[in-house]
């Protein structure tokens, strides 16, 4: 699959749009901001509806409670802000008066893991993805490029439950074509191989998938398996394809701990235990950057993905030996 790293799009954006696109279809789509709707993008929804679009400024945790409340009544609220304060700041109302519940609200964050850049640590969330997957009834996606995301918001507004969306501050490489067709249930093969099974999600994939190309120009075998929905994962597909290689590692702009990389492990050590090696942000928190600089310092651009499978599959090879 090849990946042009030169073209890129805004998954922001894509999301923006799928609103406007989701509150013709239907009124009971509420929009809901914490001050930040310029940034994540439902200010295009503000603009076309502005009388079911509510800003609650920075009062995050009323935000959550709001949208549960309409939630009640038979409103669809879309609740967004960036990932540290959509999960961070909210947990307690996410877990009490959304999720225990089970209302009907979608927090689609945005700005998640290392990528917000220059922000710095108080704005990276790299635990997001683990504090959401801890609460039942809630599900949740990590969508990689601009046709997933606009799939996946559509697939949340037409199906009933909590759901915590990831999405990225960066603009994403086009991944999926026009033939692209989401499903909830099934994790995605993008290529095969033997040597090793990296499994990934949101905008590390199309690092992944450049590592993989080039890694077959030095003779190895890299599949690839895209994991978009974390919650409730797609355990059978995971089984099928680490079978085919006996080694898996796993690649999220997230920490190592509790997030794709944890939800694998427990999947594979109760039904096929293998060796498992983790990439990803090491229990550690972020710090200020640019975005490459970042992706480079933490091992999750290509080229230091390269190095890294490269190293963990001779590694494996000896193991094998």
């Amino acid at each position: 699959m090849i990946i042009n790293k030169n073209d890129k799009k805004s998954i922001r954006s894509a999301y923006g749009k799928t609103l406007v696109k989701l509150g013709m279809e239907n009124k009971n789509i509420i929009v809901m901001d914490a001050d930040l709707a310029c940034s994540t993008q439902t200010g295009l929804f503000a603009k076309e509806f502005p009388e079911r679009f509510f800003d609650s400024g920075i009062a995050e945790q009323d935000m959550i409670a709001t949208a549960a409340g309409l939630a009640a009544v038979g409103k669809i609220p879309f609740v967004s802000t960036f990932a540290m304060f959509a999960t961070g700041r909210t947990y307690d109302q996410i877990r009490n008066t959304v999720c225990y519940p089970e209302f009907n609200v979608k927090i689609v964050a945005t700005h998640g893991g290392i990528t917000v850049g220059e922000d710095g640590a108080s704005h990276q969330a790299l635990e997001d993805v683990a504090l959401m997957r801890n609460i039942p009834n809630m599900q949740v996606i990590v969508p990689a490029d601009c046709t997933e995301c606009a799939q996946v918001i559509e697939y949340a507004a037409k199906h009933s439950g909590p759901m915590y969306i990831r999405l990225a501050r960066t603009n994403v490489c086009d991944i999926f074509g026009a033939d692209y067709k989401f499903d909830f249930n099934k994790a995605v093969v993008l290529k095969q191989g033997t040597d090793a099974t990296v499994i990934t999600n949101g905008e590390t994939l199309a690092e992944v998938l450049i590592a993989a190309d080039e890694l077959e120009k030095s003779g190895y075998s890299v599949q690839v398996l895209h994991v978009p929905v974390v919650k409730p994962i797609d355990s059978d597909t995971i089984i099928e394809e680490a079978k085919k290689t006996n080694f898996v590692i796993t690649v999220e702009n997230h920490s190592i701990i509790g997030g794709l990389g944890s939800a694998v492990c427990e999947v594979l050590s109760e039904a096929y235990p293998v060796r498992v090696h983790r990439v990803g942000v090491n229990d550690t928190f972020g710090q200020s950057g640019t975005t490459a600089e970042l992706l480079e310092l933490y091992g999750l651009n290509s080229a230091r993905l390269f190095e890294t499978i490269k190293a963990q599959i001779d590694k494996q090879r000896l193991i094998n030996k």
